[in-house]
C-alpha cells in the first residue's frame, strides 16, 4: 500500500496513513475518464433551447401576392423559412441530453481520477478540517497555508459551515464523499481529503 503524509490545517505533518491500492494505485486510462466526463457534462445540459417553426411564428394566412403576373417569385406564406421573420428549419427543440454509463465504468473512472491525483503528487490528506462558523476569510487562510491556486476538499459528511465558507472563495469547492465525482476531481488541480472521508470512500467504491 502507498503511504501518504497526514497534515494539519497549518500544513504541518502530524502522521502517516496507508492508502488502499484499489482506490489510489489504479492504472489511469484517459479514454475511460473522457467517457465519464462527457456523460456528466451531457447530464448537466438544460436542453431548453427552442426555435419556432413556420407553423409557430406570427403571420401567415393570406397569400402575399397572386401566383402569376407580378414578376416576382411565387410565394404562398409569409412564414416561409426563406423570408425575414419566417420560421426556422430544423432548429433546436427542448430535449433531454442525459444518458447513463454502466455503474462499474463510473466507479472505475472515479478510482482512476483519485489515482491520477496521487500519482501526480497533488493529493493531500488532512487530519481534520472544522471551522467555528461560516468564515470565508478563515477558509482562505487555511488554503493559503498550502499555497494552492485551486483545490477540491472532500469531507466524510456534508459540512454546511465549510461549504458556505468556501462558496465565495474563488477556485475552491467542498464536497462530501456522496457527491464526489470525476469531473470535479479533474477540474481542480489539487485534491484534499479529510482523513475521516477515506473510510467512506472505500465503502462507496469497493462494493
Amino acid at each position: 500500500m502507498a503511504v501518504c503524509d497526514v497534515v494539519n490545517t497549518s500544513a504541518e505533518k502530524v502522521g502517516e496513513i496507508e492508502l488502499n491500492d484499489a482506490l489510489f494505485d489504479v492504472e489511469v486510462k484517459p479514454g475511460v475518464l473522457h467517457e465519464v466526463v462527457c456523460m456528466q457534462r451531457a447530464n448537466r445540459r438544460a436542453g431548453t433551447a427552442s426555435t419556432k417553426t413556420r407553423g409557430e411564428v406570427r403571420g401567415g394566412g393570406a397569400k402575399p401576392w397572386r401566383q402569376k403576373g407580378t414578376g416576382r417569385a411565387r410565394s404562398g406564406s409569409r412564414t416561409s423559412p426563406i423570408w425575414r421573420g419566417g420560421g426556422t428549419v430544423f432548429g433546436p427543440k427542448p430535449r433531454d441530453y442525459s444518458y447513463r454509463l454502466p455503474k462499474k465504468v463510473r466507479r472505475l473512472a472515479l478510482r482512476m481520477a483519485l489515482s491520477a491525483r496521487r500519482q501526480e503528487g497533488n493529493l493531500v490528506v488532512l487530519d481534520d478540517f472544522t471551522l467555528p462558523g461560516i468564515k470565508s476569510k478563515e477558509f482562505a487562510r487555511v488554503m493559503g497555508n498550502f499555497e494552492f491556486d485551486n483545490c477540491l476538499v472532500v469531507t466524510a459528511d456534508p459540512d454546511e459551515k465549510l461549504h458556505l465558507s468556501a462558496r465565495n472563495v474563488v477556485g475552491y469547492k467542498v464536497l462530501p464523499v456522496a457527491g464526489l465525482n470525476v469531473y470535479d476531481i479533474l477540474k481542480y488541480s489539487k485534491l484534499m481529503l479529510v482523513q475521516s472521508s477515506l473510510e467512506k470512500l472505500e465503502a462507496r467504491l469497493m462494493v
